[in-house]
């Protein structure tokens, strides 16, 4: 054969030009030269019974679907109707008014509604009250909640939040700082005072000082003598094994002073929003399970952080309503009201290169992989079964990106359960769109266990793939993920963990799973997720369920004390505030916190983004790592991507609609009474062609020559998929009035089958009928050039198919070539060898084959079919190309390559390869078959290396000028 005989470079070229634009990105030395030797054909009988194929016949029933059984178990979502659930978000809006807390404070309610909008420039509306906060917060102290991703029975969307907070708690190791940040909190502290002295008495505190901050003196008669500040120490943790296990959460810790706070605060019959707000760090597990500390801490990193607010605007989207509360406490007959609602500020402050280290990952590329290898040497052995390890990658801020901006760049670009913006002060914000509820508790009225029991939930999130480009990708990334045993096994053992969490505190039989591998989509991640309920023994509390499961084995692994052992002996950073968690606290019992995850930490200007990975014995290291990065990319692309969020007032300029391939071309839809024809002629118009569809037969065909003497030929007929055979609807008679008129043909599946039949072939039945059945098909030689139908398409990808007849491939006409056939070698793409018509054996507008090949065909359809105008000269062929160059000096090969700006350097068939590459893909790239701004940065650098382009290109605008710039000299 031709190819045969060519030189290896001539085989090599020819191959590299008639691949697809993706496998060209490979540097040549990853190229794998392909054998031309000619394969056996596959034989299809047109008598073919179903015995005579049956080992070729996929068993379309081989997974059992039972179709009986009993009533099933009550959704969570009917349970959330029946119980009146709240799943996250405020109750209704409250009346306001007063009421007393346990510790005696008087607390006044006052409830102003607001305008449910989404109008961010008119004021006293939702919208404006929430913007206003946001961007308040790169300045001051404060908190913002948002919900913006729902979940039948376990997530709906609101939104609250608030600045300058009167009171600040915060802690670290057995150390809790109560502050006043404003008159009105110095006004409560007396109250808290009192509460700390008893639990002083109690043995809880080791030591308890008072004290009057410089900047709050001589603020008022009314607040003399009152302190600004409490000190506390916690005492130390009796010794393992001096208390049952199931009272671990209520031995002294820093949560034993938070405990002392909601008691003191706490109420009936209040509005359900008054608490504490805030992040609580990582290192509190080691107040619950005392470890063994490897890692140096930042002296001035805090482990916990609350905020009592005493306004907070609330919104609610389910309910599209939206209101204001304002609190004013009343202690020892002094009360805040009249009292201005102040804070300090303190700007947001960029990266500083003379005064802040920069370290842009704490673990370089391929270490995590090596810390992962470790990890299966545990689990081998049975140390550990799960661990979830991490590493952080930073980014500089400038004074463009402040926090706030990378918060509207989240919330739009990353919806989440659990979306967060939080001034901690000291320079410290998190930004976050976390995916997963860490613990969630409320009371819940009837029950099976008693009156106003605590119900607390979680929602462990483990097993992760990666977002398809559309829905039907994403249906087939589902499918995966959930046939993944070692997907399946991660969340197993999360839940497993979990339930144990919960079985320490919960009452006999109400740890149960409502929940089972359910669907949870992102931005850029597709997640399993389980879903977990309890009901608290009425000796426990919210606290408790806090303490008990920190922290979720989804962020340490199991078992959870070893693993997170493991954790702090392998990672190479503490992890501050991540895999800790944020949320709410509430005065009146009820708690709702979301784990610390996707979460972008600033400090000092620094973009921290730390994300990990659930390992087991089954993982490879590499992906492992690859996950972590891609975790990464949302936050990542939020610090470093700008978009429309940055400025929302600027108006939307429409895009500006790019030239496509149908533009100015007229499409014929012949109509063979099919049930997808419509589908089709949408697809055909997504190409720009203007499509007009005509039912089959004689007045089509009157039609279509009244437009040809009226001066408005088609460009093209498409011959529809239809049932029966050709010879129902005269197609023979078609074909030959479109070749009589010059007019090119593609046709769909009966349009295949009349084009075998009119030009000589034959038809066969299949033995076992594929309707609505996927099929791998595969590109043969013909199907791979450049002007074939499925230029651009990999060399095998999934298809729908609709038929019985086909065509039979020993029987086909010496005009015809096959260019596609299934994995059951039947034929499934056909071109005519001179005449442009070319046609194809299953379903491109289908749902089983992906919209991005469809429409690719039916483009290369309208591009490439097409009679050549007289004098017209094809484009050469890969052969004659590597010909033409191989007779060229190595010199004038080297000056070629510099004039485009080519590495030229090599042997004298590495030369030619490059420079074949180089006339390759410019001519891809000005055919408009390179679409280079579609293509990612790994994409645009394996294209750059493999041309060998001399040209630095750190960005991808930089790669983009580059590449347009060398793939324009041709």
């Amino acid at each position: 054969m031709m190819l045969q005989c060519l030189a290896p470079t001539a085989a090599l070229l020819l191959f590299l030009a008639s691949t697809t634009t993706c496998n060209a990105f490979c540097p040549v030395s990853r190229l794998k030269i392909p054998s031309f030797k000619s394969s056996t054909p596959f034989h299809m009988s047109t008598t073919a019974t179903e015995d005579d194929n049956t080992s070729k016949t996929p068993n379309y029933n081989g997974v059992h679907v039972a179709k009986t059984g009993g009533m099933g178990a009550v959704t969570a979502s009917q349970q959330a109707l029946e119980r009146n659930l709240s799943l996250g978000a405020p109750g209704t809006r409250p009346t306001g008014g007063h009421y007393l807390t346990k510790g005696g404070i008087q607390v006044t309610a006052h409830v102003q509604d607001l305008e449910f909008s989404s109008n961010k420039k008119k004021e006293n509306t939702s919208a404006y009250a929430m913007e206003a906060l946001v961007e308040q917060l790169d300045d001051h102290r404060g908190v913002v909640l948002t919900s913006s991703y729902e979940f039948p029975g376990r997530y709906a969307r609101w939104s609250l939040g608030f600045v300058d907070p009167p009171l600040e708690i915060s802690g670290r190791g057995q150390d809790l700082k109560i502050c006043a940040l404003n008159a009105r909190g110095r006004l409560i502290l007396p109250a808290i005072e009192t509460a700390m002295k008893n639990l002083k008495e109690q043995g809880i505190l080791s030591s308890l000082t008072s004290g009057v901050s410089a900047d709050l003196e001589g603020t008022g008669d009314k607040l003399d003598g009152m302190p600004t500040q409490i000190h506390v120490r916690v005492v130390p943790p009796p010794s393992v094994g001096t208390f049952s296990e199931e009272e671990r959460s209520r031995q002294p810790s820093l949560f034993s002073v938070v405990r002392a706070l909601v008691d003191l605060m706490g109420y009936q019959g209040g509005d359900g929003q008054l608490g504490l707000y805030g992040a609580f760090g990582y290192d509190l597990t080691f107040q619950f399970e005392p470890i063994d500390l490897k890692q140096e801490r930042d002296a001035s990193q805090r482990d916990l952080l609350l905020y009592l607010p005493d306004r907070i605007v609330v919104v609610d989207q389910d309910k599209r309503a939206a209101w204001t509360v304002a609190y004013d406490f009343c202690v020892n007959h002094k009360s805040t009201q009249g009292m201005p609602r102040v804070g300090d500020s303190e700007p947001f402050e960029a990266f500083d290169e003379g005064t802040t280290k920069f370290e842009a990952r704490d673990t370089p590329p391929k270490l995590f992989a090596e810390s992962v290898e470790k990890a299966k040497r545990e689990f081998a052995v049975g140390n550990l079964f799960e661990a979830v390890l991490s590493q952080t990658f930073r980014e500089k801020l400038s004074d463009g990106t402040k926090p706030s901006v990378l918060f509207r760049r989240l919330r739009k670009r990353n919806p989440a359960p659990y979306g967060f913006f939080m001034n901690l002060g000291e320079q410290e914000y998190l930004v976050g769109a976390s995916p997963e509820m860490f613990v969630r508790c409320e009371f819940i009225k009837d029950n099976e266990y008693r009156p106003n029991a605590i119900r607390v939930e979680t929602c462990p999130i483990s097993g992760t793939v990666a977002r398809g480009a559309d829905a039907l990708e994403d249906a087939q990334r589902v499918k995966s993920l959930m046939m993944n045993a070692k997907e399946e096994s991660e969340l197993t053992m999360c839940t497993d963990v979990d339930r144990n969490d919960k079985s320490r505190i919960c009452e006999p039989g109400s740890v149960k799973v409502i929940g089972r591998r359910q669907i949870e989509m992102y931005s850029r991640l597709i997640h399993t997720v389980d879903h977990v309920e309890g009901y608290l023994r009425p000796e426990f509390d919210a606290l408790d369920a806090f303490l008990c499961h920190t922290w979720a084995v989804t962020v340490t692994g199991a078992p959870k004390t070893w693993a997170i052992q493991f954790v702090e002996d392998n990672e190479r950073s503490p992890r501050c505030w991540y895999g800790g968690a944020v949320g709410m606290i509430g005065f009146d019992g009820s708690m709702n916190t979301g784990l610390t995850l996707r979460t972008v930490r600033i400090k000092n200007g620094v973009a921290e983004v730390r994300a990990g990975a659930t390992l087991l014995y089954d993982s490879s290291p590499v992906a492992e790592e690859l996950e972590t990065e891609l975790k990464a990319s949302a936050m990542i692309d939020a610090i470093t991507q700008s978009g429309s969020e940055d400025a929302p007032e600027l108006e939307v300029v429409p895009a500006v609609k790019p030239e496509q391939v149908g533009d100015g071309k007229r499409v014929i839809l012949i109509d063979h009474e099919d049930s997808f024809v419509h589908t089709l002629g949408n697809y055909l118009r997504q190409t720009g062609a203007e499509v007009q569809t005509l039912r089959s037969g004689k007045t089509a065909l009157a039609a279509i020559e009244q437009m040809i003497r009226d001066g408005n030929k088609p460009d093209m007929v498409v011959l529809s998929p239809g049932p029966g055979n050709p010879s129902d609807f005269g197609l023979s008679t078609t074909i030959e009035f479109l070749i009589r008129h010059r007019i090119p043909a593609f046709g769909v599946c009966l349009g295949l089958q009349g084009m075998v039949e009119h030009f000589g072939g034959t038809l066969g039945v299949l033995s076992y009928p594929m309707h609505g059945k996927p099929s791998h098909i595969s590109l043969r030689a013909p199907g791979q050039r450049d002007d074939s139908i499925f230029a651009g398409l990999p060399d095998s990808f999934e298809v729908a198919r609709y038929h019985s007849l086909h065509g039979i491939r020993e029987h086909l006409p010496s005009s015809l070539e096959v260019t596609a056939t299934s994995e059951d070698g039947v034929v499934m793409g056909i071109q005519h060898k001179t005449l442009p018509f070319a046609a194809v054996q299953f379903h491109p507008e289908s749902i089983l084959t992906s919209p991005v090949h469809g429409l690719q065909i039916l483009k290369n359809a309208l591009r490439y079919l097409r009679y050549k105008s007289d004098g017209e000269e094809s484009a050469p062929t890969g052969s004659e190309i590597v010909a033409e160059l191989e007779k060229l000096s190595i010199k004038e090969l080297q000056e070629k390559l510099k004039a485009a700006g080519l590495v030229s350097l090599g042997s004298k068939s590495e030369l030619v390869v490059r420079l074949a590459l180089w006339r390759h893909k410019s001519d891809e790239a000005k055919a408009g078959r390179l679409a280079l701004n579609d293509l990612s940065v790994p994409e645009l650098t394996e294209l750059k290396q493999s041309l060998g382009l001399k040209v630095s290109a750190p960005s991808k605008a930089e790669l983009l000028e580059g590449l347009v710039s060398c793939l324009k000299g041709s």
